[in-house]
Order: structure tokens, then sequence, then C-alpha cells
């Protein structure tokens, strides 16, 4: 595989230790370009930059590695880094690995999975890679022969047109990691609170938090194979067009 070409990004920061964990898992892959926001993006969902003009700044160089730091959001990244810093199509995009998880409907606010469908909209094989440790000193080591496994095998095989895949690799407080199970996306979402607090000056100002509330029960969700210490790789599509809905809407427009 030393002849791949490998496209690495991520939200948390090209200084992240997830990228740089997920780096060392695929230089021995391929060569291996990195282009990765210069300061932590997480949570800029597929956001692009518009008002204020992209700045790249080559990090690093050597043989079959550069490293490039972008002033923009993980889309950005992917954009400019398949127009400027690639020499040809990449044969595979990893984003990641993400300190935290982008299970269920975190997968609407994520800058790494935002990267991941920008790269399948581009006809990239495209993989977003998430822990499910929010700590930023988290062992990322411990990874390694499931992250390399995985993205061996969509290099080797490919993906369909149009999908890409969302691996999320449980916490397991130091028990092993049972296996991947292939999964559909769980029913959950936030519930914010906010912290409303007032500057020197008598303003309003508000700090987000929430907490995330689990509905999923289903077997075969990423939800529940997380739970059960299992990697969880879901198939992911741009086209967010309800197909199950068209029959019931062509059936009540059409009796207006």
């Amino acid at each position: 595989m030393d002849n791949k070409l490998i496209l690495v990004t991520n939200d948390d920061g090209v200084n992240a230790p997830g990228i740089k964990a997920l780096i060392r898992m695929m230089r021995p892959m391929g060569h291996v370009i990195v282009a990765a926001p210069d300061k932590p993006q997480s949570g800029m969902a597929h956001s692009i930059t518009v008002n204020i003009p992209l700045r790249y700044q080559k990090i690093s160089e050597e043989e079959n590695y550069e490293e490039y730091g972008i002033s923009g959001t993980p889309v950005d990244c992917v954009k400019l880094a398949e127009k400027f810093l690639v020499p040809r199509k990449p044969d595979l995009l990893v984003s990641g690995i993400n300190h935290g998880s982008n299970a269920s409907i975190n997968i609407l606010y994520s800058g790494t999975m935002a990267a991941v469908l920008e790269g399948c909209m581009l006809d990239i094989p495209s993989i977003g890679f998430s822990f499910c440790d929010y700590s930023y000193h988290a062992n990322f080591s411990c990874l390694d022969e499931w992250v390399t496994r995985i993205a061996r095998i969509i290099l080797e095989n490919g993906l369909p047109r149009g999908v890409c895949l969302n691996v999320n690799i449980p916490e397991t407080g130091g028990e092993p990691i049972r296996g991947i199970h292939i999964t559909h996306q769980g029913e959950g979402r936030w519930e914010e609170e906010f912290d409303h607090r007032l500057d020197p000056r008598e303003r309003d100002y508000f700090w987000i938090m929430g907490n995330f509330i689990n509905y999923d029960g289903q077997p075969g969700s990423d939800l529940c194979a997380l739970e059960n210490n299992f990697i969880s790789v879901m198939p992911v599509q741009y086209d967010m067009t309800a197909h199950y809905a068209l029959d019931y809407l062509k059936k009540i427009f059409n009796n207006e």
C-alpha cells in the first residue's frame, strides 16, 4: 500500500493528540498529507469560511509526509487540500481521531464528520474516527489495531459511491473491545442548559451546556454497540432525502 495517498484531517486542530495518533497509524500505509485546522474547530458541523480569507502554513515535510495547518473549518480544510495541496485525488480520507463520541445525533454537529461528508461528496472514500473518551490525554494507542484494520479494509475494497463511514470506538474502562458491529444511527438528543451570566458592563452572555439523552434500546444501533463495548461502523450518506416519506407526501399533496 506504499503508493496510496491518504488525506488526514480533524476538527480538534492540527496539534490535538487524536490527530497525532491517527497520523502515526496512517503513515505506514502510504503517502500521508495532513490538512487540518490550525486551532480547535469542534462543533462547526458543515460550516465554511466566506467572510475572511483562508490561509495555510506548511508545518513539516519529509519523505511521503506533508503537514499543513489551515485557518478555517474542517470542511474548508478538505476543500482547500483537494484543490491545492494534494497531487491527485486521495485514495482515502480519514478524519479524527475525535476526542469524544460522534454517535447518534452528534453527527449533525460534528466537524469531524463534516470533513468526511465533504470528502464523500468529492468521491474520496472517507472515514471518521471518534473515541468515546473526552479527555485530552486519552490513551489512543489502544486503538491502533482497530483503526488500521478498518482503514486497510476500505483502502482495499472501497465504498459505494455517496457513502462514507462514521466509526465510533467505545471507552471500555480497560475491558477489551469485543469487535465491530455494522450499525444504524441510534435515537438520542441533547437536552441543553444555558449558564446565564452578566459581564462587567451588565450585558448578558451565555455558556451552552447539556446532557445527552439516549432514547435508543434497539439492537443494531450505534448507541447499543458502544454500550456493549463494540466498535460502531455506520454507513452515512450526504443525500438527506427522506425517501420513505415520498409516497406519503405525494398522496397528501395530490389530495389538495
